[in-house]
């Protein structure tokens, strides 16, 4: 019965250690990270200097890549949101669509603002850490969002 307590346990961490990996990779800075080829840490101090993540990636060439990464983890954030009974299908495909047609239009610059009408709490100002929040209200604040209200 002991090992089959402990089995159960390194599985529950296992999966939630791969959820969380996953989940932080989906991150802007990570994305613009994998896309550029500069460390995190050194991301951060681009970002503190006023560039944003789409700007970083522009000026490395990847500018069309990073915003397909973006729309990727937004559509993969939304679709938890629905399974997770916080947005419904129709909301969630709103959402997208809006974030879709408006990525068209982004020149890195974080002037689109996208998704900050709808108030889906993408990202939240220099936040390195994934927040605590509803994400209600607050929307994505600087270009593709620095972390993640869950």
């Amino acid at each position: 019965m002991k090992m089959k307590k402990i089995a159960l346990g390194l599985l529950v961490t296992g999966v939630v250690s791969t959820t969380a990996l996953a989940y932080a990779a989906t991150r802007p800075v990570d994305i613009a990270s994998k896309l550029t080829g500069k460390t995190v840490e050194t991301l951060y101090q681009e970002r503190a200097q006023g560039k944003t993540y789409g700007t970083i990636a522009k000026e490395a060439g990847k500018l069309e890549e990073f915003k397909q990464e973006m729309l990727k983890s937004k559509k993969e954030i939304l679709d938890q949101r629905v399974k997770d009974g916080r947005l419904t299908q129709a909301q969630a495909d709103e959402i997208y669509n809006a974030i879709k047609n408006n990525a068209a239009n982004c020149d890195g610059t974080g002037s689109q603002r996208l998704g900050q009408k709808y108030g889906v709490g993408f990202g939240n100002g220099q936040g390195r850490g994934q927040g605590n929040g509803t994400g209600l209200g607050q929307g994505m604040r600087r270009g593709l969002g620095n972390g993640y209200n869950k």
